[in-house]
């Protein structure tokens, strides 16, 4: 019988916030984790020593388990690994790469690795690397994206690795928890739905501005440059995808959106920031309290 997402973290529920860049900080995690879930402090936006204290701050307003997501593809990604291990961090999930240099100094740490994955061969590999669990992300979800739907990707993980599988991408409520049991997942990874809660720290104009989309409204950009990203549509996005499309340099592209999704969070921009979220946009309808929307998730 397969252990459920919780018997495995130590959680209440099944379920892990979604490491989201600039927006999955110490406090954030902590309330995620207070409200019966697995929260995580993402690195995205952060340097080495914001780090440390975002885990102090974590630590601090939660004796609950929370964890790391690491973006392997950050210029201080060695730095993190080793400040998990300093740091004594129970759970690390990472994204964007292959986190198997790293594998053997956490094992000895005694941290659970549970890497994203956005496909069936990355999670062979991983799994034969040492992960204790692997995220199957589906191209449904915000942020970073691969090919695969979650529909797709998480039934053949399920069948690639002896490891258990974490469904996430396209995930908003109940109905959808209930199917990604039934592709054979243990649990959920979570992160659009969380947008609307009152104690996630982004600006209200990105709040309101994920309560207004549809589902259609949340497009990708960066296909044609190989670095596809979900967005919500907006003044910036419609430009990006112009200039992408006849044929502006990676270069250009990367100089137009820089500092964008700081823009978003920190500063409400919701024409020329960008407004990372998922296709359950078109679900997300209120600001609730985050216990109230994993309540509902496992209803």
């Amino acid at each position: 019988m397969m252990k459920k997402l919780n018997e495995i973290l130590g959680t209440e529920f099944p379920i892990i916030q979604g490491g989201m860049a600039n927006i999955a900080t110490g406090s954030f995690a902590a309330a995620c984790s207070n409200a019966g879930a697995l929260g995580l402090i993402g690195v995205g936006g952060m340097n080495p020593q914001m780090l440390r204290d975002e885990i102090r701050i974590c630590r601090e307003k939660t004796d609950k388990p929370f964890g790391v997501n690491i973006m392997l593809m950050h210029p201080d990604a060695d730095e993190f690994a080793d400040i998990v291990v300093e740091e004594k961090i129970k759970v690390v999930t990472t994204g964007a790469g292959n986190p198997a240099k790293y594998m053997d100094k956490w094992k000895a740490a005694g941290i659970k690795v549970i890497p994203v994955v956005a496909a069936p061969i990355l999670a062979r590999l991983l799994e034969k690397a040492g992960a204790d669990a692997v995220i199957a992300e589906g191209c449904e979800s915000g942020g970073h994206v691969g090919e695969m739907t979650t529909m797709t990707l998480v039934p053949q993980t399920v069948d690639a690795v002896d490891i258990p599988v974490i469904a996430a991408g396209g995930i908003a409520d109940s109905r959808q928890v209930r199917a990604a049991y039934a592709l054979g997942a243990c649990g959920v990874q979570v992160g659009t739905c969380l947008l609307a809660s009152i104690e996630c720290p982004i600006h209200e104009n990105y709040k309101k501005a994920v309560i207004k989309a549809k589902g259609t409204d949340a497009i990708v950009t960066g296909r044609i440059g190989g670095t596809p990203v979900r967005i919500l549509k907006n003044k910036m996005s419609r430009e990006y995808l112009k200039k992408e499309k006849t044929g502006a340099s990676l270069e250009e592209l990367e100089k137009y959106t820089l500092g964008s999704l700081r823009r978003a969070v920190f500063e409400g921009d919701v024409d020329t920031g960008s407004l990372m979220a998922g296709q359950t946009c078109g679900q997300v309808n209120e600001i609730r309290p985050l216990r109230e929307i994993f309540e509902e998730l496992m209803k």
